[in-house]
């Protein structure tokens, strides 16, 4: 018999990815099959399967009090969605009254935040759930049958989820910290890339990959400050939370001395190019990379941590730079400067790593708040959505572009089996996303899932016609679902619909079901298709400009805090952290709307070119940035400071205003001579300066060119 401890130990190593997700599904359909197996009443394993799968899509991460809330509320809508669907199902022009209110009210619901977004697209889908019961006649003429095994099939997946979280109530925030630190080696090891001392170094393309795995770490940073954010006792972190928020801050510190530009790459590469120096500084890079990877999988197994080949490298690093400055060589000039300023910026990087050798040694932050950003009453719930009951909210027009591509299959299912045909809005359901980049991908995911999983369904109830056999890879095939649902959608696709027909062979004829399911699959994809084109289509290429706009508004707010921070001495109190994150937002967004862009019609597609090159700027300018914040700390004598603090509210000044030409779509005027006048006096003034004013001064000149570019790019979103 297995002990608690080894209990919690086999339940780790399945926790990796989605393993815990897909470890409680398969408790949750295995039990539910089990018993219908026992009781020998396998008709009800449908509406308790569907019901499950409906409950753990609604699932998100939490404590087990704050689970237990939302699987309460939760299995309440299913239960009245479910019964609703019952109550109006023979009357259409009720019916589709119903649906129209329902997904409206539920998907405008998602403005709320991530936690609601589901529980809501989730009471949607198990509402479909209940239409397709109904369609293979496997209610009875009993009113509360259908929604009273939905609803159980919810609430037992709900017992297993509150359960699991007590048990192991801070598994979510491990398997975050580990996906972030394995996102945060990937960018360094993007990073890596522009380093390559070539004169033919592709310096854009290497920003792209960096500036969309950015992105990547950004989504990252910000789903484990929400695990964090749920588990602080009265705003504090306690036990072992507060070693959890101490590595979350470290990744952050990471975060931003990785993203950090000093100089120009490529007037690296021209000067270092005779020297093994950048070939160190990319060798260190990966090193660090590969043990953010290390410390993803320590957290995740609850092993030790140590960076031996980084603190190698480093090693190497220090002597290589050593030799260089002995060296003595007036050609490199204000070059070996910067670059001795990017070598202590590796060398602080690698001094945060080795601290997660030693839990003890991290450093507790004087302010470890962190925003929370969800509603924290009914009238600031409803204020927020009352905000986006206009045309112009994305939100709204998705809540009605869902709500009538829904009347639209609802109407098809008439037209193409009256009696059937639910399937179709279920599609619709899955394959109608907010955008039409993100829409096109899930329509072909869809129809290349569906395809296999029918195929693949028919030939296992053919090769293993035994009930028993199928059963189990019903549940089998549930289970595949969930582990592939994020990352291989084709192949969760192809998963549930192998479950489906397993599960409804032991009904109905499985077989039946294949042309039926093949053809509501094409028209729900259709509809979806047709609906974001048509139907207030939220085309990214018309939004560009006030993504463009909202990026350099943050990054204005970022500098002015970067400033009083040069001022008061470094600190990462709330008001900084939320300017640094709302920049890297910013950038995130910017990144995946231009990925948005590339996918559209090419009557509505901006320029490639462009898209690319506004991005390349924006990040190039964020990384100027993050070099300021990663080298924060007192000045001497502060006297000093004052020239460059003007000269940085000026810049900041400038940012702002081009966003708001930009947001107002009044013409970005294109003259940069104010702005290397001031690069100009900015690197004048450099010379001979201590340091840490030379840093800031190189730094605001790169900025001032920066700005330079984009105000030409900008100028072409007029």
């Amino acid at each position: 018999m297995l002990s608690l401890s080894r209990f919690r130990t086999l339940c780790r190593l399945h926790a990796v990815g989605t393993g815990a997700a897909s470890l409680r599904v398969l408790i949750a359909l295995g039990g539910a099959m089990a018993a219908c197996w026992f009781m020998d009443r396998i008709s009800l394993v449908i509406p308790l399967f569907l019901g499950v799968i409906a409950g753990a899509l609604s699932e998100t991460d939490d404590t087990w009090r704050g689970r237990l809330r939302a699987s309460l509320i939760t299995v309440a809508l299913f239960a009245v969605s479910s019964l609703v669907v019952e109550l109006l199902t023979p009357y259409p022009l009720l019916f589709v009254g119903g649906i129209v209110l329902s997904t409206f009210t539920l998907t405008m619901s998602g403005a709320l935040g991530e936690r609601y977004a589901a529980i809501a697209q989730a009471t949607l889908i198990l509402a479909v759930y209940t239409m397709l019961g109904l369609e293979q006649g496997s209610a009875t003429t009993d009113l509360w049958h259908e929604p009273l095994l939905l609803t159980i099939g919810a609430a037992w997946y709900g017992v297993l989820s509150v359960l699991w979280h007590a048990l192991f109530p801070f598994e979510p925030v491990e398997q975050g910290l580990a996906a972030l630190f394995g996102q945060l080696a990937g960018y360094l090891q993007t990073k890596s890339g522009l380093f390559e001392p070539t004169h033919e170094l592709d310096i854009e393309s290497s920003r792209v990959a960096a500036a969309h795995q950015n992105g990547r770490v950004v989504i990252a940073l910000n789903q484990v400050k929400e695990l964090l954010r749920s588990r602080l006792d009265g705003g504090k972190a306690v036990g072992q939370v507060g070693q959890y928020l101490q590595l979350f801050f470290m990744a952050q510190d990471i975060h931003e001395r990785a993203s950090s530009t000093h100089y120009p790459y490529d007037e690296f590469a021209e000067a270092f190019f005779h020297s093994d120096v950048l070939f160190r500084c990319q060798h260190l890079l990966r090193q660090q990379g590969n043990a953010c990877r290390v410390l993803a999988k320590s957290i995740r197994l609850h092993q030790p941590f140590d960076c031996e080949e980084s603190e190698r490298a480093s090693a190497d690093l220090r002597r290589s730079m050593d030799y260089l400055r002995a060296q003595d060589n007036p050609a490199a000039g204000d070059r070996l400067r910067s670059l001795a300023d990017l070598v202590d910026n590796l060398m602080a990087l690698e001094n945060e790593l080795a601290k997660a050798s030693h839990p003890a040694d991290l450093n507790e932050e004087p302010d470890s708040s962190l925003s929370d950003s969800s509603p924290r009453s009914l009238m600031e719930a409803w204020r927020r959505i009352r905000e986006h009951l206009v045309l112009t909210s994305p939100v709204f027009r998705h809540a009605l572009r869902l709500s009538l591509a829904l009347v639209g299959g609802y109407g098809m299912k008439y037209l193409v089996h009256p009696d059937q045909g639910y399937w179709i809005l279920l599609t619709t359901l899955f394959v109608c996303q907010p955008n039409y980049g993100s829409t096109r991908r899930r329509f072909g995911q869809r129809i290349s899932g569906t395809v296999l999983g029918l195929i693949a369904g028919w030939a296992l109830i053919t090769l293993f016609p035994g009930p028993a056999v199928q059963r189990l890879l019903a549940v089998a095939a549930g289970v595949a679902f969930f582990t592939f649902r994020t990352e291989r959608y084709v192949l969760a696709t192809a998963a549930i619909t192998v479950m489906v027909m397993c599960s409804f062979n032991q009904v109905v004829n499985g077989y039946d079901i294949i042309w039926p399911r093949l053809l509501d699959t094409l028209i729900g994809c259709a509809i979806s298709g047709l609906a974001v084109f048509f139907i207030l289509p939220d085309w990214n290429g018309r939004q560009l400009h006030k993504v463009v706009a909202a990026t350099l508004s943050s990054s204005s707010h970022y500098l002015r805090e970067l400033m009083r921070h040069y001022e008061i001495g470094k600190s990462d109190d709330l008001a900084y952290r939320v300017a640094r994150r709302t920049a890297h937002d910013a950038d995130a967004t910017l990144s995946s709307t231009l990925s948005g862009i590339l996918q559209e019609p090419k009557p509505f597609r901006r320029d490639a070119e462009l898209c690319l090159r506004i991005l390349v700027a924006s990040h190039t300018l964020l990384s100027y940035l993050s070099a300021l914040g990663a080298h924060r700390g007192t000045l001497p004598a502060p006297a000093r400071f004052e020239p460059i603090r003007r000269a940085a509210e000026h810049i900041a000044d400038v940012l702002d205003a081009i966003a708001n030409d930009l947001g107002s779509r009044r013409a970005v005027d294109v003259s940069s001579a104010e702005e290397e006048s001031l690069a100009k006096d900015l690197e004048l003034a450099a010379d001979g300066t201590d340091d840490r004013y030379r840093l800031m001064q190189i730094q605001l000149s790169l900025i001032c060119r920066q700005i330079a570019a984009m105000r030409g790019l900008a100028a072409q979103l007029y």
